[in-house]
């Protein structure tokens, strides 16, 4: 398990930390620290703050995922999904959330907004090439790995 430094901002005073829901988690629920109700209109989007910052250990990033009831029972969902949080970020974590429903959608304080994974990530160096070795797949994109049509006779 990884130790990571969190802060507790004042408007987030009374609301538990981050948490796994159940042992098996691999997410954990990020609250809403928000001192009033907030309203999400159909299809518009809004800023949820939680009320805590990290210091994540380097190599590593926080992703904020949508919950599923969320998107299944009321349409709303992480607008950029996942959002990364980055090892150097110091800031307030926020969720933009976004009501894709046709009724208004009403957040409050200490709701379960979305979830935060923590996972290691490997940095990349380009390696520029005239040619690439082939795959199986090649150039095919968008679908072509999909189900085939089978032809009938």
């Amino acid at each position: 398990m990884t130790s990571i430094a969190i802060k507790t901002l004042p408007h987030a005073h009374n609301l538990p930390l981050p948490s796994y829901a159940t042992a098996d988690s691999a997410g954990m629920d990020l609250l809403a620290a928000v001192t009033e109700d907030v309203i999400i209109l159909p299809h518009k989007h809004a800023l949820i703050k939680t009320g805590i910052s990290i210091a994540l250990p380097v190599g590593y990033e926080a992703q904020v995922r949508p919950r599923s009831g969320l998107a299944l029972k009321y349409g709303v969902t992480v607008l950029n999904a996942p959002g990364t949080i980055d090892a150097d970020y110091r800031g307030e974590i926020g969720v933009i959330l976004i009501n894709h429903s046709s009724e208004k959608f009403v957040v409050t304080r200490g709701m379960r907004i979305a979830q935060m994974i923590i996972a290691p990530y490997t940095r990349a160096a380009w390696h520029p090439v005239d040619t690439l070795e082939d795959s199986e797949r090649g150039t095919g994109g968008f679908g072509s790995t999909g189900m085939k049509l089978q032809k009938t006779a």
